[in-house]
């Protein structure tokens, strides 16, 4: 065996026809979008615009929930939780883009599901992944609505905000190409970025949280380690993976490239930034709040300060909603017009499909919005039933499907082939448990009137 091989780990090995059963080919020899002459061309990002559309896409929602999962799990917990998913949310995007590179023709997970397991498995991992970014949408649609409530002392029903917010998300989304979309993930990433930093100075200033009582004793809620039963644990967990599990979205990026070559320095540079940023941002905003911290977590500084980091936020809000929708679009888009001529021609079929997949994507996203209306729960739901398989167990599979020999290999081989099976089962543990949490959270949190009537004009901006 080759030195090469032996001292690979996550870029895959090409496998011969002899080693591998290829249950159905795929496009394997050549990208989705061509260069050729008359036809759009989609290959136009370079890697450091996709750098920022991978840190908008990850960075957004999740530094909004980390602290409320803090609370759950405890400081010590809750930070291992953070670096533990960040490590393997980016190295399962490493894999992602290695097997998508071997494969030029998969232009989303889906085909990466249809390559390894044929086409139940494209369709089952097609689904999966449009729940999954129709859910982290609406999480966006109550995010915007959220602030678009702070900004105006709730003037309008809450329902109103979030047609609202689906009308400002969709219309960014609607921005056919991600060069021209990354144009506008500058100013969604600085804008939310900003915002997060004034809330964490923000809450290091007041003498007690601005939702705890401002007089008298109270119970602060500040746990090294916590005590959480399984439904609550398993759900703030299945919360901190969700906040850098979209790694699938990476993929339809990823097919715009100019050279996908540089995809891994995309997502090393964005996963290393979110990581950081993560873990500082969300263990001062608890250690100053406590129990007491909002969710989303922009709220937690105050009235006034609140105000401003929506102010300020609402830009990224909105881009990071779009993206998510703009995603799931795109991904419908492709599987009707893959092998059409109209996929890269400006024709009233190309733009009326793509404006129909828009419209479809933000219509679903702001009733699932208003149906379950709290953003960690939003994202819980995501994480367990969707990103669990997408984000952890099919890259898993993808491996072990380029590294099929390895079974028989030497020890170390046969230690890495092991780990990878782990890891399919560790996606198949947090799908189940992290489902069942959530849900019994979710139950319980309507019992206790925590979160209001699907559809009502309550503001549950500061439910966690």
């Amino acid at each position: 065996m080759s030195d090469e091989k032996r001292s690979d780990i996550i870029a895959p090995i090409q496998s011969s026809t002899d080693s591998v059963n290829v249950v159905e080919k795929v496009e394997d020899d050549g990208e989705i979008f061509k260069r050729t002459e008359g036809a759009v061309d989609f290959r136009t990002v370079h890697w450091i615009h996709t750098s920022v559309i991978f840190l908008k896409l990850i960075f957004a929602t999740g530094v909004l929930t980390i602290p409320s999962a803090m609370y759950t799990l405890g400081a010590l917990p809750g930070a291992i939780n953070v670096l533990g998913w960040q490590f393997l949310n980016t190295y399962c995007a490493l894999i992602q883009g290695q097997f998508r590179n071997r494969h030029a023709g998969c232009h989303s997970i889906a085909d990466m599901g249809n390559l390894v397991g044929g086409k139940i498995v494209r369709e089952i991992t097609g689904v999966l992944f449009l729940v999954a970014f129709i859910i982290v949408a609406a999480s966006g649609i109550v995010g915007v609505s959220t602030a678009l409530n702070a900004l105006s002392n709730h003037s309008l029903c809450t329902n109103y905000f979030s047609i609202i917010a689906a009308l400002m998300v969709g219309f960014f989304a609607s921005i056919r190409k991600f060069e021209k979309i990354a144009w506008v993930t500058w100013a969604g990433f600085i804008s939310v970025f900003v915002a997060v930093f004034i809330v964490v100075v923000g809450v290091t200033q007041l003498d007690r949280p601005a939702a705890a009582p401002q007089t008298g004793d109270f119970e602060f809620g500040y746990h090294v380690i916590g005590n959480p039963t399984f439904a609550a644990g398993i759900t703030a967990a299945s919360t901190i993976f969700c906040s850098g599990a979209g790694t699938s979205a990476f993929l339809p990026v990823m097919s715009e490239m100019r050279n996908p070559r540089e995809y891994s320095k995309a997502v090393n540079w964005c996963m290393g930034l979110v990581t950081a940023a993560y873990l500082s941002f969300s263990l001062v905003v608890y250690k100053y709040c406590g129990q007491w911290v909002a969710s989303p977590s922009l709220g937690s500084a105050g009235p006034v300060v609140k105000k401003v980091a929506y102010g300020v936020g609402i830009i990224g809000l909105c881009v990071s909603g779009a993206l998510y929708v703009h995603v799931s679009a795109k991904y419908v888009f492709v599987r009707i017009l893959r092998n059409s001529k109209h996929l890269q021609a400006n024709s009233v079929v190309h733009w009326g499909v793509w404006m129909g997949c828009i419209v479809s994507m933000t219509v679903i996203s702001f009733l699932i919005a208003s149906g379950v209306p709290i953003f960690n729960y939003l994202l819980s739901l995501a994480g367990s039933v969707a990103f669990a398989p997408l984000a952890l167990g099919l890259p898993g599979w993808l491996w072990i499907y380029d590294h099929a020999d390895y079974y028989k290999g030497t020890w170390w081989q046969k230690i890495l082939y092991g780990l990878h099976v782990l890891l399919i089962l560790l996606s198949v543990f947090l799908t189940i448990g992290g489902t069942y949490g959530v849900i019994v959270q979710i139950i319980d949190a309507y019992r206790d009137g925590t979160i209001a009537s699907a559809f009502s004009c309550a503001d549950n901006s500061n439910s966690s």
